[in-house]
């Protein structure tokens, strides 16, 4: 990796011993991947400078799952169903998949985690690998995991469903098709306004299909973007359809609703020569063409395990913010992209050098961006706020913790903005809008 490659990365420096041995064992093949020493912060991406899915996380450590709950797993979700109450899913202490919930009135009343049965299952719950949670017509609430197989980066999309409202969910299934034990992770789920359930994941079914050297595929950079639909709330879903070739491996898949309430997705995807950029793409029933939606023409044969995050725009377009290296320097940046996923605007970088993984909301012309940075003795909860559409922004910190934490999330309920942070004493709710 070059040096300006390293620079641009500087804020995932190595934060722990822990971490460097597992560089090392990436380097050098040797079997050392459980060898664990507590990490500063949870969920913090490691950048391997190897090429390929090697960003060594826990999550990744197979179905024994051992290794991946040697540190708190506080990766969770957060939505609102249609009656307005806020739903948590995640896992707790013994590993166990489960929901909390909120009445409409006081969205920071969350109940006691209520554990919900999914077998023997092993869940990812780190960094962008996490359990997920929709809402849908009818009554349909869905959840939806990684399941990490026997090697290592393999992995299963699970999905529970409910008919009821999320009393009762259903035992897991696998959402995809294609079995065998190769990547299928880092999954996006949501409905659309016609009910229509979307799954997006990470897949690399066909890089397998390829000869390899050192574990990398030859002839086939990076992995692809798969999904699949179901319009019976998770029951049974289509055939797997293939998105785009050469995605990033290993970074978040943003879906967004469009102004017609069909839905857009964002991606890392991999440009000729090895720039990883991002591509959007328009969920429609026929093959869509990627169109590129950022052009930072970050050179790099490594994945940085930092996806976007999408918003719709109240003037037409999108709000979308992501990581990358540009002319040198790694920041988190905010833009705005067309309709058709182009970009309509110059990238503006976060006032925050160590910001990272970045989310986004928006309700008319409120905008709010919300991260996490770490300022060498804590972690701290920060948002960036418009009232003209993304023009303008203010800064202000939500909170402070000085343990492990989850990257910080943003939802909303009708007009307005909610975040949510979990940290090692809890699970905050903020109203950031009125």
């Amino acid at each position: 990796m070059k040096q300006q490659q390293l620079d641009g990365l500087r804020y995932w420096s190595i934060r722990s011993w822990s971490v460097v041995l597992r560089v090392l064992w990436l380097w050098v093949g040797a079997a050392i991947a459980t060898v664990t020493v507590t990490a500063m912060l949870v969920s913090t991406p490691v950048v391997a400078a190897q090429s390929g899915d090697l960003t060594a996380h826990q999550t990744h450590a197979g179905s024994s799952g051992h290794a991946m709950r040697a540190r708190p797993q506080l990766a969770i979700s957060a939505a609102f169903d249609p009656q307005g109450r806020l739903w948590v899913v995640g896992v707790n202490t013994q590993g166990q998949l489960t929901l909390r919930q909120a009445p409409a009135t006081d969205p920071h009343a969350l109940s006691a985690p209520r554990v919900i049965a999914n077998g023997d299952d092993v869940i990812a719950a780190e960094g962008e690998s996490r359990p997920k949670i929709a809402f849908g017509p009818n009554q349909w609430v869905v959840i939806s995991y990684t399941r990490p197989l026997a090697k290592p980066y393999t992995g299963e999309i699970r999905m529970l469903h409910s008919s009821d409202g999320g009393q009762q969910f259903s035992a897991p299934l696998t959402v995809h098709q294609d079995r065998q034990v190769i990547t299928h992770r880092f999954e996006s789920i949501a409905f659309d306004r016609a009910g229509t359930l979307h799954t997006l994941w990470i897949d690399k079914r066909d890089a397998e299909q390829l000869p390899t050297q050192h574990g990398v595929s030859k002839g086939y950079v990076g992995a692809a973007v798969y999904r699949n639909t179901s319009v019976d709330g998770g029951r049974t879903f289509s055939t797997d359809r293939k998105v785009a070739d050469h995605s990033c491996e290993c970074c978040r898949i943003a879906l967004a609703e469009d102004p017609q309430g069909e839905m857009v997705a964002v991606w890392r995807q991999i440009f000729a020569p090895q720039e990883r950029d991002h591509g959007f793409v328009r969920l429609t029933p026929h093959s869509a063409p990627v169109v590129r939606a950022t052009e930072d023409h970050w050179a790099l044969d490594v994945c940085p395990h930092h996806g976007p995050a999408l918003a719709l725009q109240a003037a037409g377009g999108y709000h979308l913010v992501w990581f990358a290296e540009r002319a040198g320097v790694g920041r988190v940046r905010y833009g705005r992209l067309t309709a058709e996923g182009r970009p309509s605007s110059e990238p503006i970088a976060i006032p925050d050098s160590g910001a990272e993984h970045a989310d986004i909301q928006s309700a008319g012309d409120s905008v709010v961006i919300s991260w996490r940075s770490f300022d060498g003795q804590k972690t701290l909860w920060q948002v960036w706020e418009s009232n003209d559409g993304g023009r303008q922004f203010t800064a202000r910190t939500l909170g402070k913790a000085t343990g492990d934490n989850d990257y910080p999330l943003l939802l909303k309920r009708g007009a307005t903005i909610f975040g949510v942070w979990q940290t090692n004493t809890g699970i905050r709710v903020e109203q950031i809008t009125q």
